[in-house]
């Protein structure tokens, strides 16, 4: 026995010792565990020792051969207390082989050699978050942990799809030779580098963007916009197409545009000068500056009828209404589905957003155009920049047929179970969106597929804090995409895996909906009590643990973890290209850019394999009431 005890705080317990300490290793973070005559037996963390006392905080309880985590038992005053037994730690951390539904994560850094192996049904079905300073593993940890899912445990998970969204193109080393070690694996890769002749480009079909995903293209600002996008998206399909009755519709919108400017009651010359400028701009075959009126004895074109004398009057002004007039339907007919083309381009979509403008009476009024015109300056940037590439897509193709094909590698006609999107060539603000439109179509497929959750996908966000944030989508949209996957993903199968270095920027609610964390070095103080505060189970003793952890060592909590567990993950096999920059090669050698970019060697900031920890085995040769069986064991 250790000792007896003296004093129960909320979940402490202090131990005045019955052992000589000096004799001892190090007992700190091991476990404890408080029995009397009941069944009931509580087990605690040791969080500090003196040469008299010890204080241990309480983690849970076993009974009846199980393990219910949580500090709501106290020990009695008459307990015995004496360290946990191997059979008792494998409540805590699972059984040392890796059966069917779990899967290995690490070493413990606290029993020596101890495996913990997680159940994926724990872990992988609600959202996660892996947080840590930049060089404290993030990378490595995310890539060790994906790669014993799919090679380490007893069965591949053959039927996922987990979307990467990478923001460094550092992942497609670490998971590019899963088909090698198991041909039932695939990987697929997307780059937005649009001269990579190696990898397929990633590209969103422009008919596939609705509303809410144009309002975050082209950075609208207020619900009054929306309006203007819902009539462009309305239009887009049907003046595209070449029919009888789109052209009439062209018609009727030019006419309704150019009756409401005539009618205006400004000066002739500005009304001269709005309808030639619509004319060239939107004009049809019947309906163009060009197009003849004709009176007894005489044929003039519209132009000509536009003119304004010396006085300052349009003479023709009523010949002109009454003609524009003519193209003006009151009982529009309905345009066939076959009439309509579904088949669209950015450049489309401008010309359609061009005729919405007009008939929303852009023209004739100043608000309309303050708010809606900066909308079509940003499409026409987008339609006729670079970034029109990743809106391009050589055939038609329905949404649901798109997200198969983002599974589907086209070369084997076989599943991929890790799709990566290297975000890594364009900016910010359009990686954002990207990665928003892209998460939104898989939360709308899964919302929609029956029966609900037949199907999973996991979205795991590199360097979240970039993207999941709490953006103005909530003012503009009603919700933020993230946020409502946080909220509802679950029930429908899509999954957040956040990894980041700062979690303080992360938007609260998608981290209040994280049920695991895998926590590595933190040492900015605004993260650390953020992690204190949005995180369960972290105590101030865990939170002085994540300013030194070594790289690649991490504390875990959550649902797949029935206590806090300090631990080391291996490192990857093949590693991310996340390596520091060596700067003895850099500085110091000749410059070779082949071993500039090789990704052979640790250097210096990659973890090694840390000192090891206690092992209760060693702890246990000096306390007689640790039985063989943990010996051998541990």
């Amino acid at each position: 026995m250790i000792g007896k005890i003296e004093e129960i705080i909320d979940n402490s317990v202090t131990i005045k010792l019955s052992i000589n300490i000096n004799e001892q290793p190090n007992l700190v973070n091991l476990h404890v565990v408080f029995e009397d005559d009941s069944p009931r037996k509580v087990v605690a963390e040791i969080a500090n020792v003196n040469q008299e006392k010890m204080l241990a905080n309480v983690v849970g309880e076993i009974n009846n051969g199980f393990f219910t985590p949580g500090a709501s038992s106290k020990p009695s005053f008459k307990s015995n207390v004496r360290l946990i037994k191997a059979d008792e730690l494998a409540l805590l951390f699972g059984k040392q082989e890796t059966e069917f539904g779990f899967t290995n994560f690490g070493t413990s850094n606290v029993y020596t050699g101890y495996r913990i192996n997680v159940p994926i049904n724990e872990f992988f079905n609600s959202h996660f978050a892996i947080l840590g300073n930049s060089g404290a593993g993030k990378s490595c940890t995310v890539a060790s942990i994906l790669q014993k899912l799919f090679v380490s445990s007893p069965a591949a998970p053959i039927n996922s799809a987990l979307f990467f969204f990478d923001a460094y193109g550092e992942y497609t080393h670490a998971f590019s030779t899963l088909h090698q070690k198991n041909p039932d694996l695939n990987y697929k890769a997307y780059t937005t580098n649009v001269f990579d002749p190696d990898c397929e480009i990633l590209r969103i079909p422009a008919w596939l963007l609705d509303v809410d995903d144009l309002a975050l293209l082209l950075d609208a600002t207020t619900p009054a916009q929306l309006p203007i996008l819902e009539k462009t998206l309305k239009l887009v399909p049907i003046l595209t197409g070449n029919s009888e009755i789109v052209t009439k519709r062209k018609n009727d919108i030019i006419a309704r545009a150019l009756q409401d400017i005539l009618l205006s009651g400004n000066d002739s010359t500005k009304i001269r000068d709005q309808v030639i400028a619509v004319l060239t701009k939107f004009n049809t075959t019947e309906l163009n500056l060009e197009s003849t009126i004709a009176q007894p004895g005489y044929v003039r074109t519209l132009k000509q009828c536009l003119y304004v004398d010396k006085t300052g009057k349009m003479q023709e002004m009523e010949l002109v209404v009454e003609f524009i007039r003519g193209f003006i339907s009151e009982d529009q007919e309905e345009v066939r589905e076959e009439d309509m083309n579904k088949f669209y381009s950015l450049t489309d979509l401008e010309h359609a957003m061009e005729f919405a403008l007009i008939s929303e009476g852009v023209l004739k009024s100043d608000k309309v155009f303050d708010t809606a015109n900066v909308m079509s300056v940003r499409l026409h940037s987008l339609a006729t920049g670079e970034n029109k590439e990743y809106f391009s897509y050589p055939k038609y193709i329905t949404k649901d047929q798109y997200i198969e094909s983002l599974i589907i590698d086209s070369t084997t006609n076989s599943r991929a179970q890790i799709i990566n999107f290297n975000i890594n060539y364009i900016d910010d603000r359009l990686a954002k969106v990207i990665t928003k439109i892209l998460s939104r179509m898989l939360f709308l497929k899964a919302s929609v597929t029956k029966p609900r959750g037949c199907m999973a996908y996991h979205i795991i966000i590199e360097e979240a804090h970039r993207y999941v944030q709490h953006d103005t989508d909530v003012e503009l949209l009603g919700y933020n995409i993230f946020e409502r996957i946080a909220k509802e993903g679950r029930k429908y199968g899509v999954f957040l895996g956040l990894i980041t270095q700062r979690p303080s920027e992360l938007s609260d609610t998608c981290v209040s909906q994280c049920m695991n964390f895998v926590i590595l070095r933190t040492l900015h103080p605004t993260d650390l009590k953020y992690i204190k505060e949005m995180v369960p189970n972290v105590s101030s003793e865990i939170v002085l643990q994540l300013k030194n952890l070594k790289p690649g060592n991490c504390i875990a909590f959550g649902s797949a973890f029935q206590v806090p567990t300090s631990m080391y993950i291996d490192l990857p096999n093949p590693r991310p290209l996340s390596n520091n920059v060596d700067l003895t090669k850099v500085w110091y050698q000749k410059y070779n850019p082949d071993a500039l970019v090789s990704n052979t060697g640790i250097t210096a900031g990659a973890r090694t394999n840390p000192v090891q920890p206690q092992s209760v085995a060693t702890v246990a040769a000096s306390m007689p009431e640790i039985n063989n069986r943990f010996i051998q064991a541990a």
